[in-house]
Formats: C-alpha cells, sequence, structure tokens
C-alpha cells in the first residue's frame, strides 16, 4: 500500500491546501492529515479546523495534534524536535510518502525514510497562503470554501418582543458596514400562509426550518458580519404562545441557538409600539419580551440589552463588536 501523510495547522484550510490533500488522495491508498493546536497562531479551534476537513474529506485519517511543537522554523534544534515528535505519532503506520507544499518535506521525508512529496511548493496552481487569508479572509474569498468561510462570519443575531426594533437594527448595520442581513423570515411566510391570522405548530416548523436555510445562504454573501432578524427561539415561542406546544424539530432547532451565533442582543421595548395586522397588541409585546429573556436565561444564553434610538442601539452593538474576536469569548473584557 502507499500510504501518504500530510501536517499543518490549517489555519485557516484554504484552496491551496485543499489541492494538497487532493492531489495525495488520488495518488495514495491511504492518507494521513496531523493537525496542530498552534494557539500561538490561529484562534480558530482545532476541533473547527479538523471539523472542516472532516466534512470535506472523509476518507482522510485525521491525527489531532494537541500537544505538538510549536516552535518552527529550520535550525537544527527545531528540525530534531518537529521529527521527534511525527516520529512518536507515525513510526507504526508503514508512511511512504510525506506530502507537503513546504522546504521542512525534505527534513521530514528523510526522518520518516519516506518520499518527499512536494505539490506547489511556488504557489503557482494555488496563490495563496495562510499568512494571506488569516490577515483577511473577507478579502481572500475565493481561495476558501463555503464552509470555511461561514465559519469566519460573525452572526450577530437580534431578538425581542413583537415591535422592539430587531428588523431596523438590523437593516441600519448591515449599511453601516456594508454587508448584508437577515430578515425574520416568519413574517414573510404568515402573510403567504396564515388562515385566521393563525398557523398551525407544524407550520412553525417550516419558518424555522426556512430561516436557517436562508440564514445558511446570507453566511456566504456577508461581509464579515451577518445581522440576523431573530431566529429560532423566537419561534418556538410564538409555537407555546398559540399551542402550548412545539413539535420535536422546532425544540431541537430552539436547542441548536445556544451555538449559532457569537452575539446575542435584546431590543428593549422603550420605543413605541407600531401594531400590524400579524402582532396581536402591545400587552402581548410585554408577555413575550419577558418570555424571550426567561428563555435566554434558561438556556445561559449570554446577551446585551440594547435601548435607545436606533443610532444609540446601534452604537451599543458596534461597541460590543469592537472587543470581539471570532471564537473568543465576547464577554472577556
Amino acid at each position: 500500500m502507499k500510504i501518504g501523510l500530510t501536517i499543518g495547522k490549517f489555519s485557516p484550510l484554504h484552496k491551496g491546501h485543499q489541492y494538497l490533500i487532493e492531489t495525495a488522495l488520488q495518488e495514495m491508498d491511504k492518507l494521513y492529515l496531523m493537525i496542530y493546536d498552534s494557539p500561538e497562531t490561529t484562534t480558530i479551534p482545532l476541533t473547527v479546523r479538523a471539523g472542516w476537513i472532516r466534512a470535506l474529506y472523509p476518507q482522510v485519517q485525521i491525527v489531532e495534534a494537541w500537544d505538538g511543537p510549536t516552535d518552527a522554523g529550520y535550525t537544527p534544534e527545531i528540525m530534531k524536535i518537529q521529527d521527534t515528535y511525527i516520529l512518536a505519532k507515525f513510526h507504526d503506520k508503514g508512511i511512504t510518502h510525506f506530502y507537503s507544499s513546504e522546504p521542512y518535506g525534505d527534513h521530514v521525508s528523510k526522518a520518516l525514510k519516506a518520499v518527499n512529496r512536494t505539490v506547489d511548493l511556488k504557489r503557482l496552481a494555488i496563490p495563496v497562503s495562510g499568512t494571506q487569508v488569516r490577515s483577511d479572509p473577507f478579502s481572500a474569498r475565493m481561495f476558501v470554501h463555503d464552509i470555511v468561510y461561514r465559519d469566519h462570519v460573525i452572526n450577530v443575531v437580534f431578538l425581542g418582543g413583537p415591535s422592539t426594533g430587531k428588523t431596523t437594527l438590523a437593516e441600519y448595520l448591515a449599511q453601516k458596514f456594508s454587508t448584508v442581513w437577515m430578515p425574520e423570515y416568519g413574517r414573510e411566510y404568515w402573510d403567504n400562509n396564515q388562515v385566521n391570522r393563525r398557523l398551525t405548530t407544524g407550520q412553525l416548523v417550516e419558518i424555522a426550518r426556512g430561516h436557517i436555510e436562508r440564514e445558511d445562504q446570507m453566511l456566504l454573501k456577508a461581509n464579515r458580519y451577518l445581522f440576523t432578524d431573530t431566529n429560532a427561539l423566537t419561534t418556538r415561542i410564538f409555537s407555546y404562545h398559540y399551542h402550548g406546544t412545539a413539535e420535536p424539530e422546532l425544540e431541537d432547532m430552539a436547542t441548536h441557538c445556544v451555538s449559532r451565533y457569537d452575539l446575542c442582543f435584546v431590543c428593549g421595548t422603550d420605543i413605541p409600539y407600531e401594531d400590524s395586522i400579524d402582532r396581536s397588541g402591545e400587552i402581548n409585546r410585554e408577555i413575550m419580551q419577558k418570555q424571550v429573556l426567561a428563555d435566554l436565561h434558561c438556556r445561559r444564553i449570554p446577551y446585551l440589552t440594547v435601548t435607545g434610538s436606533v443610532a444609540e442601539r446601534a452604537s451599543q452593538v458596534c461597541a460590543a463588536l469592537a472587543s470581539l474576536q471570532k471564537f473568543t469569548n465576547p464577554w472577556r473584557l
């Protein structure tokens, strides 16, 4: 058997990496890929980076190097440290070919007694580097897969009772940051499907499902931020409000909201109530506002409340975004 190995941080995975992996898969019977934790280089967790590769190349055998050496370079001492670590992981795996697009392929392949298979060393086939993508993943959009790009976008969700300014704020911020926003799909669905101003529990599932599908599409169009107007947590509240229950699929989608968003803001009720055919009055706004807050507390979802004019609310959101880095604790300050 021809058994290949490639290593790296994949921070983030880009099309140059994919070209290397796909070349190895075409040439080898089996391929190992070792991915380093590398907290000194990237804040993207190893599990996220490994997840991209598992999703795109399930046939690759991934080894997560949580304790891998952090020193990089070509001094004899550093090369020995790297070679020793790799040999400890793969001495019994029968590696026949070592794949890389870097000069270290020479010394690693010798340590493994394997063929040194370099791929696109001069970056002629795919003119991109990890440093380039890390510096501005949004300008380098053409060089990263959709699942990688999506995970770089900061998804900001606005919750609150009816007529609390969620739509206005999401649209305002999208214009401010030259990006897109995700309108509330439920409003469009209600207009087209309501009967006597009501929807069934099954239709509420369709709203949550349709909202997520559209949100996924908007994440791929976003520039750094996506501002999202409500989510499945709100749909679940409406289901209980009108029916006293929610379908299991809707419950699952609501649960998934806990990890789906990077920041959660609750829009306050300090603005005048604007009635419309799909709303049930100012009293219900206050009730649903309490339900939104109670649900966030029960699910242990951190949030900030924004109040005041649209500009004042936007300023509060911008202050939170200014200190936020993807995959870090948003409340670390």
